[in-house]
């Protein structure tokens, strides 16, 4: 008993999170999260210098 009012809030709930525009601001959450600027993603590293880092 009960759970119709806390399903229908959910539900609500759920829709508003779907349908609205959120407007992330990555850049503030990498910061945030103390995300490495340098990341190797940015900068993939060559053939040469993976076989580079196998021989160390």
């Amino acid at each position: 008993m009960g759970r119709g009012r806390a399903k229908a809030k959910q539900t609500k709930v759920a829709r508003q999170l779907k349908y609205t525009n959120h407007n992330i601001d990555y850049d503030r959450l990498r910061e945030e999260l103390g995300a490495d600027t340098r990341h190797e993603e940015s900068h993939p590293s060559t053939a040469s210098e993976q076989e580079s880092e196998r021989a160390q």
